[in-house]
């Protein structure tokens, strides 16, 4: 359900002619607000929500955050103000305004929010590579020109674009809200090797299902996983788990070490493959690691170079995942596709290599403790072939039910 008070967070000590400009904007809009100071200089504070209240959220309590230094300061904060906003159940929705400090300040919180809940950061870094900021979910990022140090002909109009924003989506929000969909989501994650499998999931299940597609690039997985742990999705088809090729051998498109984690935490039924284990992505050929230049490589395109998995990579993806799945008592069922687990481990194409796939496929069923609820399957079949496609929704309605 949306919440009923727009936050706007940041440094008041500092920046509080501009934040309390951008709260002014949002109140004008008829909506309640919520200001939180982030301070941590230990100087007086007439907002709503003072630095003490939310610093008393951190672990070690308020002198963990108050240290005299900024910088561990900062960091106590950050986390304090996360955890503080996660207790929240009024939140509809969190605007921030800082620098380098102010962003690290509000974004962890940020973070924690649901998909969906509107998050807005006005912030001097915005125009680089945010990805530490954002992470896996949705926030907005805008650069504010200028810096956040006054009113001035160009940061009032970025700060009015922002306030405007926050109100616009935290309305639509309520209003969205109020509407019921009475399908349930189930997420997938897909590569343009397994695109033929989830498009034929995706046809079969879409009258029944929300079908939320991830593209397994790293953040993709990150991305679904959050979803899951928001109460977003109520059932998983992860088809194509390479993310952890690129984890465990140095690729771009890398999981974290916490994949498969929001599968374990929320019991979330779950079916899983080794859609495209049998490869590593790089950037242009030239990027590839010296280590690896003699290795079978494949030009996607100009920018996407990528690397077949050796028999032994694979036998220890096969044990990672493994080892992970084993952590999940909630129904699993991963299923193995004997033929195959891209459009390039197909007979005749580039990546083709039983060997390497066999050892995957040991690995796998060597290292699963099998269950009634945890189960590991074996298929025939390609990983994008019509018969594995049908073993996928079998197992996928077997564990959650025929809608």
């Amino acid at each position: 359900m949306a919440g009923s008070s727009v936050y706007v967070a940041g440094t008041f000590d500092t920046k509080g002619t501009e934040l309390n400009f951008v709260a002014d904007v949002i109140r004008a809009h008829g909506l309640d607000v919520i200001r939180v100071d982030l301070s941590t200089g230990g100087t007086a504070s007439e907002v709503e929500v003072p630095p003490a209240t939310v610093a008393a959220s951190h672990p070690g309590g308020a002198e963990a955050v108050f240290t005299g230094d900024r910088g561990s300061a900062v960091s106590a904060m950050a986390l304090a103000f996360a955890r503080f906003i996660a207790t929240r159940d009024d939140v509809a929705g969190l605007i921030g305004l800082g620098g380098s400090g102010g962003t690290a300040l509000v974004a962890p919180a940020m973070r924690e929010l649901p998909v969906g809940t509107p998050k807005l950061m006005v912030s001097t870094v915005a125009s680089g590579n945010v990805a530490a900021y954002v992470g896996p979910t949705d926030i907005t990022m805008m650069h504010s020109v200028t810096d956040v140090a006054g009113l001035n002909r160009i940061s009032r109009v970025v700060m009015t674009n922002a306030a405007n924003a926050m109100a616009g989506m935290a309305r639509g929000r309520a209003e969205a809200a109020a509407e019921v969909d009475d399908k349930p989501a189930v997420g997938l994650t897909m590569f343009g090797v397994t695109t033929p499998c989830v498009n034929q999931l995706v046809a079969d299940l879409s009258a029944d299902y929300d079908c939320l597609v991830f593209h397994a690039t790293g953040i993709g997985g990150q991305s679904m996983e959050k979803l899951v742990d928001s109460g977003l999705i109520a059932g998983v088809l992860d088809v194509t788990t390479t993310e952890v090729c690129d984890l465990l051998f140095g690729g771009v498109l890398a999981a974290t070490e916490h994949r498969f984690g929001a599968i374990a935490r929320t019991k979330v039924p779950y079916v899983g493959s080794c859609g495209a284990l049998d490869m590593v992505n790089f950037g242009s050929l030239d990027s590839v690691p010296e280590r690896y230049r003699g290795r079978n490589l494949y030009v996607h395109n100009p920018q996407v170079t990528l690397m077949r998995t050796t028999a032994a990579e694979n036998a220890e993806m096969g044990r990672w995942i493994g080892n992970k799945l084993n952590q999940c008592e909630g129904e699993v069922r991963f299923l193995i596709p004997e033929g195959g687990v891209s459009l390039l481990d197909a007979p005749d194409m580039p990546f083709h290599d039983p060997q390497a796939d066999a050892a995957l496929f040991a690995a796998l069923e060597a290292t699963i403790q099998q269950t009634p609820q945890r189960q590991l399957i074996r298929v025939p079949a390609g990983v994008n072939d019509p018969a594995f496609v049908q073993a996928l929704l079998a197992n996928f309605k077997s564990i959650v039910g025929e809608h």
